[in-house]
């Protein structure tokens, strides 16, 4: 009998209904996608004996084709879990986007699946015991007990509506993990332990130091270092690129989003007198650039896609106005219809009455006469959610000086965009602007300077005092150096895309008309 083994564990997250290579807004090629995915899988099982495949979450929500599919087509099976079938998953975990549309339909998905679904930590309120049924399994692969142990980030309440989660306790991932870890290797007898959080870190994963709010929402560095007995940490949910690094002697990987990298862990296991111990584990993420895509997975998800295609090119709406944007710089000089609008249903949806927004980039095109899902998608190019933050009008303020270094100094010249926003890579998406306010930013005067008129409700702002803000969940992170937004409460969030929020608002109110209240512009002396 042979007494070392290898076992790899290939690992997916995040992948956000992303099987084709494709940009929806522009419909070019992107290096992203289960397909692409797909290939690699095959390649590593091809080349290792034994080779396990976790889902860790988020697979349903993200893309215009598992939008249709859910939304217009839910009498066929999903092409997300067909193509999961199809590449033979071991098992998945839940994300927090598998529950944007409700249990019902969750379940009805969860019923297609032939890989069960682990959560530990979502328990029926009722019983206390794990809401879908299995928080755990084992595999035995040559010969060793392996188990799997699913948790999902315990912080979806603060998101999701409530609706969509009745019946449901998120309990703690960390305190959950101590049970179910002890149970695996006591009572089952598991040579090796995995575990597939979707959930990130709070801390640093070399120095242990908070890097973000400690709310509880990414507790990977707590289990490592409070729960015995864990060998691997499958991780997602931040959409970060992670491996190579051990907490606590914890391997841990996270691959990124959308299917850019397929996170893959190697283990040598050695049988020590009857008993598999882990003598070497390794980490790494293999990237989709230049593979090709699977054609078995492409074929399949096919007619979808075909019906996705014939969807986004089919008018949701209707303009009375004008939404186009013609010159990009020009639509950040003065408040314009297309900026408002989309503050506006930020406002709507969030019932708060002060929001700010970007264009992205300098290629959005606006909003035609006509609108179709695949204009809402050119124009917001990013799979961004929102969040309602308190901060106070000093906050407010310092963010505004932000956006409005933007510009370089006026001279008298022509109006040019500073190089801090071009440099290393164009930043045009971190310049906001906003709707529920009174501003003027004069570009004459030096950087931090700038604001030199700021009101709410008719009266200056005080910067003591506080405003709730919605504001999409990058920035609302400090993303694009807008410090003065870490660690400020949360007062809401929404976990539907924004591009989902804006089709919704179109397909509700069939036309839109087109307004600018003139609210803020920009002067120079």
């Amino acid at each position: 009998m042979n007494n070392h083994l290898e076992i790899v564990v290939l690992e997916t997250s995040d992948i956000h209904g992303n099987i084709f290579p494709l940009n929806y807004g522009s419909n070019q090629t992107e290096q992203v996608g289960l397909a692409k995915i797909a290939s690699l899988i095959k390649r590593e099982r091809e080349e290792h004996e034994h080779v396990l495949l976790i889902d860790n979450g988020d697979l349903i929500q993200g893309t215009p084709l598992a939008y249709h599919a859910i939304k217009m087509a839910s009498e066929r099976p999903n092409p997300l879990i067909q193509a999961a079938n199809e590449l033979q998953y071991d098992a998945a975990v839940f994300g927090n986007h598998e529950f944007n549309y409700g249990t019902n339909v969750l379940e009805h998905i969860i019923e297609q699946a032939n890989f069960p679904w682990l959560s530990a930590n979502l328990l029926d309120e009722k019983t206390g015991e794990p809401y879908f049924g299995k928080p755990y399994m084992i595999q035995t692969v040559g010969g060793v007990k392996v188990g799997i142990l699913g948790l999902t980030t315990s912080y979806i309440p603060n998101w999701e509506e409530p609706a969509h989660i009745t019946g449901i306790q998120f309990a703690d991932p960390v305190e959950t993990a101590k049970q179910w870890v002890t149970h695996l290797r006591e009572r089952e007898g598991a040579d090796l332990l995995i575990v597939s959080y979707h959930g990130g870190f709070e801390r640093d994963p070399e120095t242990g130091e908070p890097t973000e709010m400690l709310t509880g929402e990414n507790k990977g560095y707590e289990l490592c270092m409070e729960v015995e007995g864990i060998d691997v940490l499958l991780t997602g949910h931040q959409h970060r690129q992670l491996a190579g690094t051990k907490i606590n002697g914890v391997l841990i990987v996270q691959p990124g989003h959308m299917g850019q990298t397929l996170g893959k862990v190697t283990l040598q296991l050695e049988d020590r007198n009857g008993r598999w111990a882990v003598v070497q584990k390794t980490s790494e993420l293999l990237s989709v650039n230049g593979v090709e895509p699977d054609e078995s997975i492409l074929k399949l998800a096919s007619t979808y896609e075909e019906a996705t295609q014939e969807w986004l090119d089919t008018p949701i709406g209707h303009i009375e106005g004008d939404m186009v944007i013609r010159d990009a710089v020009q639509t950040r000089l003065q408040d314009n219809p297309l900026v408002e609008f989309i503050n506006r249903v930020q406002m709507e949806v969030t019932k708060v009455t002060i929001s700010n927004t970007a264009i992205f980039s300098n290629q959005s095109p606006g909003l035609p006469e006509n609108v179709t899902m695949r204009d809402i998608v050119a124009n917001y190019i990013y799979p961004n959610t929102l969040k309602v933050l308190r901060i106070s009008g000093q906050d407010m303020k310092d963010a505004l000086e932000r956006s409005a270094a933007y510009f370089k100094q006026y001279d008298g010249g022509t109006i040019e965009v500073s190089p801090s926003f071009l440099e290393p890579k164009p930043q045009h998406y971190n310049y906001d602007m906003w709707e529920g306010i009174d501003y003027i930013i004069n570009i004459s005067k030096p950087v931090g300077e700038r604001i030199v008129q700021l009101e709410h409700a008719g009266k200056p702002v005080d910067m003591s005092g506080e405003y709730d803000v919605v504001m999409n969940n990058y920035r609302a992170g400090g993303g694009g150096d807008y410090l003065m937004y870490q660690n400020k409460p949360v007062v809401q969030e929404v976990p539907t895309d924004v591009s989902e929020l804006l089709a919704n608002y179109f397909l509700e109110h069939k036309t839109v008309t087109a307004t600018c209240n003139h609210n803020w512009k920009v002067i120079h002396d």
